[in-house]
C-alpha cells in the first residue's frame, strides 16, 4: 500500500472531489464550448455543451449565472477572438458519480472528450506527487490557472500553498 495522501486545502478529500475532461486534442480542460449569440444565454449554451459532452446525468442540474466566477478575452493575435466564461458548479458526491458513469455514453464522447479525470486533492509527502504533478500536464488555455482558483474559491488549496507555476 502506497504513502498516506496529506490534504492540501483544508476539507477532507473524502468529501470533496473536481473533475476535468481529457480532450481529443490531449490537453486537460472543462466542459464548455461555443454559445450561439443572440439565440442562447451564456448559462442555456454552457448546459448545452454540458449534456452534449457528460451526457444525460447532466440535466439533473443546471448551471446559473450565480455559478459565473471569471472570463478570459484570448489575445489579440489569435484568430478569431474568443471571450472564455467559467462557472463552478458543485454537486451532491453521488450526483458526480452519476455524471462519470454517464460520461462515455455521452454524444460528443470519443470526439471532442476521450474521458473525464479526477483532480488529485491531495499531495503527498514527498511535495511532488499529487496535485503539483498534476498541474504539471498539459492544459488548454487559462483551465490550469482557473483550476487552481476555484480550488482556492472552494477553500480547497490554501493560497499560500508552494504549487509551481
Amino acid at each position: 500500500m502506497g504513502e498516506p495522501p496529506s490534504t492540501v486545502g483544508r476539507r477532507s478529500t473524502e468529501e470533496r472531489r473536481s473533475t476535468m475532461q481529457m480532450r481529443f486534442d490531449g490537453r486537460l480542460g472543462f466542459p464548455g464550448g461555443f454559445v450561439h449569440f443572440p439565440d442562447q444565454s451564456l448559462e442555456d449554451g454552457l448546459n448545452q455543451e454540458l449534456l452534449e459532452e457528460l451526457g444525460e446525468a447532466a440535466t439533473a442540474f443546471r448551471v446559473e449565472r450565480a455559478d459565473y466566477r471569471n472570463s478570459y478575452v484570448s489575445s489579440a493575435s489569435s484568430a478569431p477572438r474568443v471571450v472564455a466564461h467559467f462557472y463552478i458548479k458543485s454537486l451532491p458526491l453521488e450526483q458526480l458519480k452519476a455524471v462519470e458513469r454517464g460520461a462515455p455514453l455521452a454524444q460528443d464522447h470519443g470526439l471532442e472528450v476521450l474521458g473525464l479525470v479526477r483532480v488529485p486533492l491531495y499531495t503527498l509527502r514527498d511535495g511532488v506527487s499529487g496535485l503539483p504533478a498534476f498541474l504539471e500536464n498539459t492544459f488548454i488555455g487559462t483551465a490550469r490557472e482557473q483550476l487552481v482558483e476555484a480550488l482556492q474559491d472552494l477553500g480547497l488549496l490554501d493560497p499560500g500553498s508552494a504549487l509551481r507555476p
